[in-house]
């Protein structure tokens, strides 16, 4: 009997959780995974490739009680039969030989039953781009006559997962979502300037021919030279970079490694910085699966552990979380079992990062007057952590860091290292624009879902020139 990958998922739900019973397995979770794309790729002024792509994989994770407690197998591979769904929950079972009881392990959650569990994904056609293939020719054309090349790609996806546990839950979620990156060239390729976003529906609310303005006057700043020494200095970040920054902090928060004094949110004696003023502006960041453009799942779906989900939480409430509520930490991102660790409410991320300052009004560009003296940088690229306990982060500036003076731009400048951390950034911000649904550069590819006003920064650290363009 086969197993069609669409509409079967009801069918692999409950011939996996009945093997799962067979082998002596009570308790499993399900998640199954199907994503469609389609993309659009350019280079020098053509379109290069393009195509659709499907891909479905089903994750098993099965529980059986042991000596301590109760321990964890789990798999994840394409299934396109009965029979390997069967092999995959007997694969996982096996994993189970010799377990140790997971240090997490707890009753499984009870959690929603949707009514459209057994609805197929919807699908995804060349069509969702059809609309930003015609305006691409339009670029094309104008940047031809004007001696620019534009490089770059466009995609739109579709994610569906299917959650079933063997404690009732049965939750669906469609997740579209897209992106768009254009990369301007100009002067033999001297000249280079970036602009990306992000959207729920890149055909529908992406203005292509906003973000070639951008690239534009980018590639116009640099025709001026502006010779700008290493150091501390007064920056504007623009939503990408802030998100990239703030996306970091986040992610760096676990409630574990906080508790465990392994991270910038830690206090001595093994306690966290929860309830402590971490900056004097009202800068919020949160979460929230419900945001209106950057929605996701709001049940946890996991079939592994690690900091921020955990196998016993699947089918459990996301609510939505305000980690810095107007520049006080008041959570941190955990699990039931970390969340007890840590004395600390539980989080369980959703997998969006918003960010928000109170009053914040207009954009980067509206920044620059408050700026006075400084550079506007255009995005970060290549960051990585230094030092865990105080976030410190390097990475490199690229596409364009302007040199403003008078609150205007004046020239561009050399790209830099930067070593700066946002935690320590928290307490320098002078100001701060609107937010807005942006694409953080270093994190786009996996965390493309993020929303944040340009920030004014103070002695946003420079450290060394880079050759970086």
């Amino acid at each position: 009997m086969s197993v069609h990958p669409d509409p079967g998922v009801e069918q692999v739900v409950d011939v996996a959780l009945a093997a799962a019973r067979r082998l002596g397995c009570d308790d499993a979770v399900v998640v199954v995974t199907d994503e469609g794309s389609t993309n659009l790729r350019w280079a020098a002024n053509e379109q290069t490739t393009g195509g659709t792509t499907s891909e479905r994989s089903a994750s098993v994770a099965v529980v059986r009680d042991v000596a301590g407690g109760r321990a964890v197998g789990s798999l994840t591979r394409a299934v396109a039969s009965r029979d390997d769904v069967e092999r995959l929950v007997a694969d996982a079972v096996r994993e189970l030989d010799g377990a140790e009881a997971a240090e997490d392990g707890a009753a499984l959650v009870v959690g929603p039953v949707h009514d459209d569990f057994a609805e197929a994904a919807p699908p995804v056609t060349p069509e969702a781009l059809a609309g930003t293939a015609r305006t691409l020719g339009e670029l094309f054309a104008r940047a031809r006559g004007e001696d620019r090349e534009l490089f770059g790609f466009a995609e739109h996806t579709v994610t569906t997962t299917w959650t079933a546990t063997s404690a009732g839950t049965r939750h669906r979620v469609v997740e579209p979502y897209g992106t768009v990156e254009l990369n301007g060239k100009s002067h033999a390729r001297s000249r280079s300037a970036w602009a990306g976003a992000g959207a729920r529906d890149v055909g529908a609310h992406v203005d292509l021919h906003a973000l070639d303005a951008e690239v534009r006057q980018g590639l116009t700043w640099q025709a001026r030279r502006v010779d700008v020494a290493p150091g501390r200095h007064d920056v504007v970040l623009p939503p990408s970079a802030t998100a990239d920054l703030l996306g970091y902090w986040l992610l760096s928060a676990e409630a574990r490694a906080a508790a465990e004094g392994r991270s910038a949110f830690s206090r001595p004696g093994g306690r966290t910085r929860v309830g402590e003023r971490l900056t004097p502006q009202p800068l919020t960041v949160r979460d929230d699966p419900a945001h209106p453009v950057l929605a996701t799942s709001d049940v946890v779906s996991a079939t592994s552990t690690d900091e921020v989900a955990s196998v016993f939480d699947s089918g459990l409430a996301v609510p939505g979380t305000r980690y810095l509520d107007e520049g006080v930490l008041r959570a941190l991102p955990s699990t039931r079992h970390t969340a007890a660790l840590a004395d600390v409410p539980v989080a369980p991320w959703a997998g969006n990062v918003l960010v928000d300052v109170t009053g914040g009004a207009g954009g980067t560009t509206d920044l620059l007057a408050g700026l006075g003296d400084g550079l506007l940088l255009t995005c970060l690229w290549y960051v990585r952590t230094v030092d865990e306990q105080t976030l410190l982060l390097t990475g490199l500036t690229r596409d364009g860091v302007y040199v403003v003076r008078g609150g205007e731009v004046v020239g561009a400048t050399t790209n830099f290292r930067f070593n700066d951390s946002p935690a320590a950034m928290l307490s320098r911000v002078a100001g701060a624009g609107a937010s807005q649904v942006c694409l953080a550069r270093e994190l786009g590819d996996w965390l493309p879902r993020t929303a944040a006003p340009a920030l004014h920064v103070r002695d946003f650290h420079l450290s060394s020139v880079s050759e970086a363009s």
